[in-house]
């Protein structure tokens, strides 16, 4: 049975609201600032047919978490998630730029204070070193990728 529009909103029933909100908002349905307004309404609220009306026009869940009909299967396709090898890729990329990123600070930092007039041991050699061998190992020994 549907909660009756009248009845008095508690603070857990705002919270769940604002929650959905930010989820629609995370996913594009809603801009920021539509997101901030429709927050301050919802903290304003008093009734749960108050804070129905603020997500009226928003689905309830999330309409691609349901199951794709057969007869839209072949049409979703192009929609499909990647495969598991293409997201490691990008996560390697992205541990190794990070890697060179900071690698490359602290050698600068290093360069920097030698220039300065003062010979320093390389610590870099101690942030790049165990670092750069662990993302090596496992970009050697990740999933395998075949063609």
């Amino acid at each position: 049975m549907a909660p009756n529009p009248d009845m008095r909103a508690s603070d857990a029933d705002r919270d769940r609201v604002a929650e959905s909100l930010r989820e629609h908002c995370g996913v594009g349905r809603i801009s920021m600032d539509e997101m901030n307004e429709r927050l301050d309404l919802v903290y304003q609220a008093k009734t749960l047919g108050q804070l129905q009306e603020i997500t009226s026009d928003l689905p309830e869940e999330d309409l691609y978490q349901l199951p794709v009909p057969a007869s839209q299967a072949k049409s979703t396709a192009s929609v499909a998630p990647r495969p598991k090898g293409e997201l490691y890729g990008r996560g390697m990329r992205a541990m190794w730029g990070t890697w060179a990123l900071v690698s490359g600070i602290n050698v600068a930092v290093w360069l920097a204070i030698a220039l300065a007039g003062e010979v320093v041991y390389p610590w870099w050699i101690w942030v790049a070193g165990p670092w750069g061998a662990v993302i090596l190992l496992s970009s050697l020994l990740g999933p395998k990728r075949h063609g």
